[in-house]
């Protein structure tokens, strides 16, 4: 039992090295859940707050969101780990400045946006969803971006990336509504990590903090199925 009585979920994290995914991860922790983090490096853990060796119900597994295998082997990891997995939440992701006129040669970059932004989440999902629909009140949260609602600028490959996330998102709602499953596509805007290291125009302490988004995660898994939002738009500047 956590400290407020109420049961632990197994959790997995994607893309918890870092900015949101890390922010989640250390707050669903601090918290009591059972973790289990998927990265690219896990060695970069060891020392820091998120370091398995300091934390029985923390497990990290090598896992890149662009690896057509990655989802299948760290689920399975994750269940010889726990036994079982009831959330997961869909971080990591790949920021490009690829144009509709993209340049010769930048294909492959675009390609990579597709394989990582909506393909990842994708097989981490379907990897993981008979384990999500024998609990009841599986959670899956997904961080979209308001790049996947609008488009503002002229980001048209990460952008696409993430309108076609957002789709996926009303799929597996519509999917996993009968097994209890609840969908939340997270959708911020400028958020303080490196991806937005070089935005001048708003500062930093403008922006939507990764805790703040950790926090509003923590709240959505303890939600009951009847009343979990399907789309969460946390944006730091007004839009008309």
């Amino acid at each position: 039992m956590r400290p407020n009585g109420e049961h632990p979920r197994t959790v997995l994290i994607s893309g918890a090295s870092r900015g949101i995914g890390r922010a989640i991860a250390e707050r669903l922790l601090a918290e009591g859940h059972r973790l289990s983090l998927g990265v690219r490096d896990p060695q970069a853990l060891r020392g820091t707050a998120l370091d398995p060796d300091r934390h029985p119900q923390l497990h990290v597994h090598p896992y890149d969101a662009g690896d057509p295998d990655g989802a299948d082997a760290w689920v399975a990891a994750c269940v010889a780990r726990f036994g079982a997995i009831d959330s997961v939440i869909a971080s990591a992701g790949q920021f490009s400045r690829v144009g509709l006129l993209y340049e010769a040669g930048q294909e492959p970059e675009i390609e990579q946006l597709w394989q990582v932004n909506v393909l990842g989440p994708w097989r981490l999902v379907r990897a993981a969803w008979p384990l999500l629909t024998a609990h009841g009140a599986g959670r899956i949260v997904v961080l979209v971006s308001m790049s996947g609602k609008r488009s503002k600028g002229r980001l048209a490959g990460y952008t696409a990336s993430k309108f076609a996330l957002m789709g996926l998102c009303q799929t597996m709602r519509n999917e996993g509504w009968e097994q209890g499953i609840r969908v939340t596509a997270v959708c911020p805007s400028w958020v303080n990590t490196d991806m937005a290291a070089g935005v001048s125009s708003l500062p930093k302490t403008e922006m939507t903090q990764p805790g703040d988004l950790a926090a509003l995660t923590s709240q959505l898994l303890t939600l009951p199925n009847s009343c979990v939002p399907f789309e969460l738009a946390v944006n730091c500047t007004l839009e008309a």
